[in-house]
């Protein structure tokens, strides 16, 4: 422990031996890194004891589950001398089938790694670390299956920036009563401690008033006027999607937002699996040519078999929209105009699937994310809806109209194709 450097913040959460623990700590102050090095100090605690114990590590995801072992478990296991052997199997739990990263140490005790899901909750009997418990999907039957489980007599750690109002780390951490121990480090207490961060240059950086506020200063957003809500986007991440070599060989849908100066130029590809749609790339761009533009759309055309695109045609749009029209075909492209019928129409198109669990989008995209989230549903003095984002260094909520205009052109190809499936629609759900 000596050897380590620690901020004071830091200290206090590894010294601070409760039963329950909750921690909301600010973006880049080091949450991940300071509880896997109390889990492994409690592993070596109990080693110069000659006992062992046993922690089980739940994460949004397989990937970040994997994360968190080779890059705190390990390195840290190794710093205390304690080895660590790494071992990924598959666990089936009865309900499904599970990848499994578990670290045995020497003496005995075992860390156990896997996606948070309420079937893995209470797979496991051990000490629990929920890690960026506020992005978990179904936070609250997480939870509920979890509890039983360390009701007798283990710990639980719980840390996470917050993510609205939605979600059970809100409850947990907002909760009255002395039965939780609660830290709380926002970005200006984590400089002041000694973090070596420029705080106005972050904040610069990043370039969104509300997301500083959330992910930096850790306010309670509410998430009211947001059309589609954390708990929302959670609910459709998946760790296999947003990965072009995950692409099945289906019919895709391709939405296109057109920007060139202030806002991104953006490319959603969807997969058609089975009713579901699969997020297989996202391309971005931003102050590229229009040249440029052209050959990245030209690249995912020969990547996909792509059956309908939807582009932005509003303003500089109308250029694209006839050449990709030329290049394509007709009966592949269509022009859509942002009015805010269109708009509305989108919208809601998109938030149907997203409650109807229909697409899958990328685990752990934070820009994807945040981009989804600021869009708002606005009422206008003269009782007009409008939707709309504030405009930021990430654009303008353009990924999002990206992805609702591929949802659009997958929608309407199905209704023209619905009497007569074709190709992949009829795979099964997988990705």
């Amino acid at each position: 422990m000596s050897a380590i450097e620690l901020y004071s913040y830091q200290k206090a959460w590894i010294q601070d031996k409760s039963r329950f623990k909750i921690g909301m700590q600010a973006r880049q102050t080091g949450k991940t890194f300071e509880t896997t090095l109390e889990i492994v100090d409690n592993c070596f605690e109990f080693a110069t004891q000659a006992r062992k114990t046993k922690w089980i590590i739940l994460s949004k995801g397989e990937r970040q589950a994997k994360e968190i072992i080779k890059e705190g478990i390990t390195p840290h296991a190794h710093a205390f001398n304690i080895g660590a052997k790494e071992t990924s199997y598959e666990w089936d739990s009865g309900q499904g089938v599970y990848n499994v990263l578990e670290v045995s140490l020497a003496g005995g005790s075992r860390i156990i790694a896997l996606p948070a899901n309420p079937d893995t909750a209470r797979g496991f009997a051990g000490n629990v670390y929920l890690d960026e418990f506020a992005l978990h999907r179904d936070s609250r039957e997480i939870w509920g299956a979890l509890y039983p489980v360390i009701s007798a007599g283990y710990k639980i750690r719980i840390t996470s920036t917050p993510k609205g109002k939605s979600n059970k780390f809100y409850e947990i951490f907002t909760s009255e009563g002395d039965l939780w121990s609660k830290h709380r480090t926002d970005i200006y207490e984590a400089v002041a401690a000694g973090l070596p961060r420029d705080v106005e240059e972050l904040k610069a950086g990043l370039n969104d008033a509300d997301l500083w506020r959330q992910e930096y200063e850790l306010e309670w957003l509410d998430e009211a006027e947001a059309w589609l809500p954390y708990e929302l986007i959670n609910s459709v991440e998946d760790d296999r999607a947003g990965i072009p070599q995950n692409y099945q060989g289906g019919k895709c849908f391709i939405g296109n937002d057109i920007g060139r100066r202030n806002d991104l130029w953006v490319a959603f590809v969807w997969e058609a699996i089975g009713d579901v749609l699969w997020c297989r790339e996202i391309k971005t761009l931003k102050r590229a040519s229009f040249a440029d533009q052209d050959k990245a759309l030209d690249s995912l055309m020969d990547n996909y078999d792509v059956v309908r695109i939807a582009l932005d045609q509003t303003g500089m749009g109308e250029k694209p929209v006839e050449d990709a029209e030329r290049r394509y075909g007709r009966h592949k492209v269509e022009g859509v105009l942002l009015t805010l019928n269109s708009k509305q129409h989108m919208a809601n198109l998109g938030k149907q699937y997203f409650e109807e669990r229909k697409i899958r989008l990328p685990l752990g995209d934070t820009a994807l994310r945040e981009d989804l989230h600021k869009l708002r549903r606005i009422i206008t003095p003269i009782g007009n809806i409008r939707f709309d984002a504030d405009r930021d260094s990430s654009g303008h909520a353009d990924r999002t109209w990206a992805a609702f205009l591929g949802i659009y052109a997958a929608s309407t190809t199905e209704r023209q194709v619905k009497r007569s499936p074709v190709g992949s629609m009829s795979k099964p759900n997988y990705g």
